[in-house]
């Protein structure tokens, strides 16, 4: 019986502290590293304790419902360079601490709703290199402590205005390589883009590839001119500008510096099993189009955003003007309709005085040749 249970404990301590035959671990830094180890799916028997794990260049095609729940406590989860094509809602279901997710250079064509739900602390998500046609706009509750989002070089045409207001600490975006329509859905991105720049955001570029007229233009440098159809033709120029100019208001107290929060976008491999993360070695989202690329710019007031402004203090001096003159119409017209009384009533007058005397003259006349008849 002893030694049963000798060979039972003896057998259960490699497993408590496993490590796939297909990964290299360290046990200090509690870091599994599986990169380009030809997977076809995730390593089972991660020990539980596993903080960083790196899956990328290798063949994964999907990631099945709790596809990690043997670490609970991961913070770092790179699947770039992989195949994936499909993702369950639940594949992420207790990552709750999970900050750093990479998901760069696959398939992926759309993302549930549901998939970051239960993830509260994700600082760092990289979706670029992907088919996305878009992002379901509820996925913003999980993004509101996200400081670095990768869309570039997706099928992207739009996004939703509603989804960004909810990244209230986003300081780097790549939306470059998507094809933007740049048409009056998309005066929402505009306004947004503005706002964000001027508070020290972060951003490469959103090239238009139609409607024709403004093919290859960055959005950022359209003139609002060109956008002038849509306040006859659809009501996202109005609300987009509204609201724009409720969040102007806000920022008129900003001052012009400490609005950048420098801050490295690449996930760090330790020095134990190799520097680097993303493809190659490089930094996520490799290709050129990395965020280090990007430079802050100028916390000056956009010069679209003059122009937009000079514009609504013309309308309103117009509109000013033209109260003025109807005010003066009105004025004019009431002092009109009193003298026309006033003089109606003198005309009244002299009638009814013309009138008396007429009858007087009448009784004289007559009294007169009846007294010559009597004498």
């Amino acid at each position: 019986m002893r030694v049963i249970l000798v060979c039972a404990l003896l057998s259960s301590l490699p497993l408590s502290h496993a490590c796939p035959k297909e990964c290299s671990c360290n046990s200090n830094t509690k870091v599994v590293d599986c990169r380009g180890r030809g997977l076809y799916d995730i390593p089972r028997r991660l020990h539980p304790d596993t903080q960083e794990l790196y899956l990328q260049d290798n063949h994964i095609r999907g990631l099945g419902s709790v596809a990690f729940r043997e670490i609970p406590l991961v913070r770092i989860l790179d699947l770039s360079n992989n195949s994936i094509t499909a993702i369950s809602p639940t594949a992420l279901f207790g990552l709750r601490t999970l900050q750093r997710l990479s998901l760069a250079y696959n398939s992926i064509r759309e993302l549930d709703k549901r998939l970051l739900g239960p993830i509260r602390s994700l600082s760092h998500l990289d979706l670029s290199h992907n088919s996305l046609w878009g992002l379901p706009g509820a996925i913003g509750d999980s993004l509101k402590n996200l400081s670095y989002l990768g869309l570039a070089n997706n099928r992207l045409t739009r996004l939703d205005r509603s989804l960004l207001d909810a990244m209230t600490h986003l300081d780097s975006l790549t939306l470059r390589g998507n094809p933007w329509r740049c048409d009056c859905q998309l005066i929402g991105l505009k306004l947004w883009l503005e706002t964000y720049l001027f508070k020290g955001g972060i951003l490469d570029e959103v090239l238009c590839t139609q409607p024709e007229e403004m093919k290859a233009k960055d959005l950022q440098k359209i003139p609002y001119q060109l956008f002038h159809a849509c306040m006859t033709t659809s009501y996202h120029y109005l609300f987009a500008n509204i609201h724009h100019l409720e969040s102007e208001k806000l920022l008129r107290g900003h001052t012009h510096g400490n609005h950048a929060h420098p801050s490295s976008h690449s996930l760090h491999v330790p020095m134990a099993i190799g520097e680097g993360f993303g493809v190659g070695g490089g930094p996520v989202g490799g290709g050129g189009g990395g965020v280090a690329e990007c430079e802050t710019k100028q916390k000056h007031r956009p010069v679209n955003l003059r122009h937009a402004i000079a514009t609504v203090i013309i309308t309103g001096v117009v509109c000013g003007i033209v109260c003025l003159m109807m005010l003066a119409a009105a004025v004019y017209g009431c002092a009109y309709a009193a003298i026309m009384a006033k003089y109606q009533r003198e005309l009244k007058k002299n009638e009814e005085l013309a009138a008396a005397q007429g009858g007087d003259h009448a009784t004289a006349d007559e009294k007169e040749p009846l007294e010559n008849a009597i004498a």
